[in-house]
């Protein structure tokens, strides 16, 4: 009979701390009743919280809903044509302004790896070998890119390079990657 007393005490407890009405305290503390009727009363008081708790979700969804039939997707204009077409109002659009960037050009006639301590023991005269073998063709670099490749030529005294294979955009599209 004791664990009915505790029941008891315990239902009443849980209804004073979820904010029930004092007139519902007063009566679950003062009419002792059967443990059958109070698990009734608990599982009839769980029941409607949560019938009152997927309402209110159920009433969220529709209006989650609302909004979404009332929202748009944003549809835009292709501009492309427009964009290429020369205003007749302002001179043809020009891109002299590019031509005066300064890029990085570099030849190529080979690379090799060397260690520390075979550096240090390089000295006048030393060999260098180079992982490429004598001729084939050098490679011109733009910006650290690879773009073409040729001969080494000497033009008044001076090394040059005569290109013999441009390295077509799609293979440069490639490198990227």
């Amino acid at each position: 009979m004791s664990s009915d007393a505790d029941q008891e005490a315990l239902a009443a407890a849980w209804a004073a701390e979820l904010g029930a009405d004092e007139g519902e305290e007063a009566e679950v503390a003062s009419a002792p009743k059967d443990a059958d009727s109070s698990d009734d009363e608990l599982a009839a008081k769980w029941a409607e919280a949560l019938a009152v708790d997927e309402k209110e979700q159920m009433q969220a969804n529709q209006e989650k809903a609302s909004l979404r039939a009332q929202a748009s997707e944003a549809v835009f204009k292709d501009m492309t044509d427009v964009a290429r077409q020369p205003r007749h109002d302002q001179p043809k659009r020009e891109l002299d302004f590019i031509l005066d960037i300064p890029l990085d050009v570099s030849a190529e006639l080979g690379r090799t790896r060397l260690l520390i301590n075979e550096l240090l023991q390089l000295g006048q005269g030393s060999v260098v070998e180079l992982n490429k073998l004598a001729g084939e063709p050098l490679e011109v670099y733009v910006n650290g890119k690879l773009v073409a490749r040729g001969e080494a030529v000497v033009i008044n005294e001076k090394f040059g390079v005569r290109l013999t294979d441009i390295i077509s955009p799609m293979e440069r599209v490639k490198q990227l990657g």
